[in-house]
């Protein structure tokens, strides 16, 4: 994976000292019903015929994904296709995880293992398969967006050079964003998103590591929100679903 790293760096750069961001964001609207927005179209039909099916308390399988390629040298990805599955943490806290397993009526938290995981990747079913493996009811869905830019005046870059000139300031935006799905059968119950940045001189940043070390906090913050912002939702979902008696979730035939 690291030698993959090297080789695109040096395609997309040539000779002179850079840093590549590791990989696009991965597509949300890949996951869940995404139909064109026409009333009389069978998968908006589908879509809005779609039920709650879990019942509570419930446990949510989590999986983190990028757009093809990812390479980053913190993490190991799996899959390919119209997105990838990372498998090992980075940005990521203990701290974090456990807020998300202390929320109200969930049973635990299950990360998404590559062996339940098939080699192509290109819709919410492989990963709604592996959570039923899992025997979670919920798939949360996150993924991470991280551009840098030069100035105000520049576009969002994927790759930067480094030892830029010393009055030059560099910023790195990153947003987090995620859905929670059925796992039967897709149906959202809801999204969350937060985003982070920061911002120095550009000549500071003398290294690939010390880029690749600002993006990795800069990410990892933006996590921690987007944790908040899913304690929110997870909120508004338990008071939705979770108390709907005997026609609620529980009950529910799709």
């Amino acid at each position: 994976m690291r030698y993959a790293c090297i080789l695109l760096s040096l395609t997309l750069t040539g000779c002179a000292a850079s840093y590549a961001v590791p990989g696009p964001a991965a597509k949300l609207e890949a996951f869940g019903a995404g139909a064109r927005v026409n009333a009389t179209d069978s998968p908006i039909r589908d879509a809005l015929a779609k039920k709650p099916l879990a019942s509570f308390p419930t446990g949510i399988a989590v999986a983190r994904v990028q757009g093809t390629p990812y390479c980053s040298n913190t993490v190991q990805t799996w899959g390919r296709g119209r997105y990838c599955v990372v498998t090992t943490r980075d940005i990521e806290k203990d701290e974090h995880v456990e807020r998300l397993r202390k929320m109200q009526m969930v049973e635990g938290i299950a990360p998404m293992n590559r062996l339940l995981l098939p080699v192509d990747l290109n819709s919410d079913l492989e990963l709604r398969q592996a959570a039923a493996h899992l025997h979670a009811d919920m798939l949360l869905i996150y993924t991470i967006d991280t551009n840098f830019t030069v100035d105000d005046k520049a576009a969002p870059l994927t790759v930067i050079s480094l030892g830029l000139s010393p009055n030059q300031i560099a910023r790195v935006n990153c947003t987090a964003s995620a859905l929670l799905m059925d796992t039967r059968n897709g149906y959202i119950y809801g999204v969350a998103e937060a985003s982070d940045r920061s911002s120095q001189l550009a000549n500071a940043w003398t290294s690939e590591q010390a880029v690749d070390d600002a993006r990795r906090r800069v990410e990892s913050r933006a996590f921690e929100k987007l944790v908040a912002e899913l304690e929110k939702t997870w909120s508004g979902v338990v008071h939705q679903y979770a108390s709907l008696g005997p026609a609620g979730p529980k009950y529910a035939t799709q």
